[in-house]
Formats: structure tokens, C-alpha cells, sequence
């Protein structure tokens, strides 16, 4: 048996299979059981009440972690002239128009995590649908990534703003920063994309909303929260810190 798995095991057996947890107790049991060498990241995994297959449904846009996600973010942006001046002023990693999008279309080019488009660009950065569509990557208004304020939008992405969407199973996954966060800046994160995703809910959504939601380090096993607990408040937070 392999080093992880024994870990996973010695994690398993400090999970009650019988119970569910408050977003706090999730916080503390996960951070407890992240004991790898490495700094692991610590993931939300919330499962919705939508059918992905209805385009109303489909819960798609991005949002500000408030503690950041504890990794640089390496962002390109399709842009020309003063747009594209501002774009590296602020700190883009990949700034171009068309030899960007050359360089994506014909090399598969795709050392990025966030791509960001002016909105002139777009018609050209469409052809691109087919690659970056399938990894996330295709700039999108509904998650703040087609813009005139390019040097915003890098700044806010490489401060910690993340997209998401929910997956063919109604899912949304996203990173809520690092096993080497304190409690309350994972908490600070959790709370902002529980609200988030209740701010977004589909007015075609029936029946419960929030099904189950599930927080894990990348080598632990999933920490069920109680989606009847998952109001995070201010209290909340001043009794972790």
C-alpha cells in the first residue's frame, strides 16, 4: 500500500461517517487531517439542485476570495494598443491580439489559468472556442473576463478572484486557498462562495438548492458540511480567529 493511501486511511478513521459537520468543524477537521509534505490546497465541492442542461440553469460567473487562493495565478489577455499596455502594466503574464491567439490556435499554447478579452477581440478569439472552451478558459462576460478595464480585471484575478460553473452534474468545484491558511481565512473564503452561489440561484431552480456541500484537502478524504448550517456569520468568523 502506498504512503497516501495509508494516510487516507489514518484520515478516514478520524471522519464520522455519522454525522455532518458545521463549516467550522469542516474547516478544522480538514486542516487536521492535511499532513502531506506539501502545502495542500483545500477545495469546496457544492452540489446544486439545477439541470445543467437548461442554459437558465446553468450557475456560471466569478467572485473575490477575501483571503486570496494562496497560488499565483498566471493570466493572459488578448488585447491591442492601450489595452494591451495596461495589461502588462498590471502585471499579465501573456498580453497579445492576434500572435496570441496564433499561438493558442496553432501550438496549443495553454500555459494559463485565466484568459481575459477585450471585447473587439472577441470575434477572433472566438475561433478559439474548441481548446480553451473544454479547459474553462474561454473569456466570458458573465464572469467578468471580456472587459474594457483590462488592468482591473488582472488585478482582481491575481488578488484571488476565481470563476466557476457548475458541471454536467450540477456541480461547482473551486479552491478556497491553502492547508497553511489560518481557519478563519478558509472560512472567510467558504463563506463568500456559499453566498455567491446563493445570490446567483436560478429563478427556475425548484426544490432544494443547496444539496450537499463537501470541503477536502487534496490528499484527505471529503468533510460533509450540514447544508442546513451553511450560514457563515460575522459571529462566525470572531469565534475562529
Amino acid at each position: 500500500m502506498s504512503n497516501k493511501g495509508k494516510r487516507y486511511l489514518d484520515a478516514l478513521k478520524r471522519l464520522s461517517r455519522e454525522r455532518l459537520y458545521s463549516p467550522a468543524e469542516a474547516v478544522d477537521l480538514v486542516k487536521s487531517l492535511a499532513k502531506a509534505k506539501f502545502d495542500e490546497t483545500i477545495e469546496l465541492a457544492v452540489r446544486l439542485g439545477v439541470d445543467p442542461r437548461r442554459a437558465e440553469q446553468i450557475v456560471r460567473g466569478s467572485l473575490t476570495l477575501p483571503a486570496g487562493t494562496g497560488r499565483k495565478v498566471r493570466v493572459a489577455v488578448f488585447a491591442a494598443g492601450e489595452a494591451a499596455a495596461a495589461a502588462r502594466t498590471a502585471g499579465a503574464d501573456f498580453v497579445g491580439a492576434d500572435d496570441l491567439i496564433a499561438r493558442v490556435e496553432k501550438e496549443g499554447f495553454l500555459d494559463f489559468d485565466v484568459a481575459i478579452a477585450t471585447p473587439d477581440l472577441m470575434s477572433q478569439v472566438g475561433r478559439l472556442g474548441r481548446v480553451l472552451g473544454p479547459r474553462g478558459l474561454m473569456p466570458n462576460p458573465k464572469t467578468g473576463t471580456v472587459t474594457t478595464e483590462v488592468a482591473a480585471a488582472v488585478a482582481e484575478f491575481r488578488s484571488g478572484r476565481v470563476e466557476y460553473r457548475t458541471d454536467r452534474t450540477g456541480n461547482v468545484n473551486l479552491r478556497v486557498g491553502k492547508a497553511s491558511f489560518d481557519r478563519t481565512q478558509l472560512l472567510e473564503n467558504v463563506r463568500a462562495v456559499l453566498d455567491e452561489l446563493q445570490r446567483v440561484k436560478p429563478a427556475t431552480a425548484k426544490g432544494k438548492y443547496v444539496r450537499s456541500v463537501t470541503l477536502a484537502s487534496t490528499m484527505g478524504p471529503g468533510v460533509p458540511i450540514d447544508t442546513s448550517r451553511i450560514r457563515i456569520t460575522d459571529e462566525d468568523l470572531v469565534a475562529t480567529a
